[in-house]
């Protein structure tokens, strides 16, 4: 599968997580349908075919359960059984529906140019990120071809806790995200939020700048900073972030940063309907201003 496919299904595996999210606790009805569709989320890169027996602890069901499901699953295209290695995979209609999904809501579209320019602007690594139910998906990633060394997105989701989008999600997504991002303090590096204290002081500081930051909490050698995006609903639709390597991460640079994530994070909103609402603006006004002062006075 090329990586344009790999997008493709991630935006299906997306709409799959939100309505078994959504669904899960929802009428009897409903319920086989949720979990009949959450299998689709145990497919990724690293896990590209998983056989049945494999499955089943994955997902924690019986075999008869679980195997009922992939048969509904089959039946419908979404997933098929590879002939040579009898594990299951990704089927035809995930294209298909992830097509549909992205020419009817362009989300990647409206990235590619800021991500683009903001890469460029700042000489660093450039990423969006998408939340869809309690989870924070890749979107879109933009490499600069100005350090050789330079920060590699190879992750599919992103930890709420320890990952500036993560925190970008808690600080200004619906209030249930912080509950989750408690259920799951795991720790990364030495510098990862592993209590209730620490990860509100990480949410409170985004909530105060309006850029969530990850100072080299996830991995060692990576600092980020991310500015949340709005679509038309009015609501936190994800984030864009830039992943610096943190031996040339300087205050000077970390106001560049912020500026052009503010550009971006607009442009980015528009593209995709939205605005970015008053009180965020604010937020940002001040920060690039203390920014700016702090600067001056150095």
């Amino acid at each position: 599968m090329n990586h344009c496919s790999r997008k493709k299904v991630a935006l299906l595996i997306n709409l799959c997580q939100t309505f078994y999210e959504v669904n899960w606790k929802g009428p009897p009805h409903l319920s086989s349908a949720a979990k009949t569709l959450e299998l689709l989320t145990y497919f990724s890169t690293t896990w590209p075919e998983i056989g049945l027996s494999q499955l089943c602890k994955m997902a924690k069901r019986d075999k008869a359960t679980t195997y009922r499901h992939l048969q509904a699953l089959e039946e419908t295209g979404l997933i098929e059984q590879n002939p040579m290695t009898k594990q299951y995979r990704l089927g035809p209609a995930t294209l298909q529906l992830a097509q549909t999904r992205e020419a009817t809501v362009p989300r990647k579209l409206g990235v590619q140019a800021p991500l683009f320019e903001l890469s460029n602007a700042t000489g660093e690594t450039s990423h969006v990120t998408v939340l869809s139910g309690t989870i924070v998906y890749e979107l879109a990633s933009c490499d600069s071809p100005k350090h050789g060394t330079r920060a590699i997105i190879d992750i599919e989701t992103f930890p709420l806790h320890a990952t500036a989008s993560g925190l970008c999600a808690l600080a200004f997504g619906p209030e249930k995200l912080v509950e989750v991002a408690l259920g799951n303090l795991h720790r990364f590096t030495t510098n990862t939020a592993t209590t209730p204290q620490d990860l509100n002081a990480a949410i409170q500081s985004a909530r105060s700048t309006g850029f969530g930051r990850a100072n080299r909490s996830y991995e060692d050698e990576i600092q980020g900073l991310s500015a949340p995006v709005y679509d038309q609903t009015g609501h936190l639709a994800g984030a864009v972030s830039v992943a610096s390597v943190a031996a040339r991460y300087t205050p000077e640079l970390e106001h560049i940063i912020q500026n052009e994530l503010v550009v971006a994070a607009r442009q980015i909103s528009k593209n995709w309907g939205g605005t970015v609402p008053s009180n965020i603006e604010a937020l940002w006004a001040k920060s690039l201003t203390t920014a700016n002062v702090l600067e001056t006075a150095s």
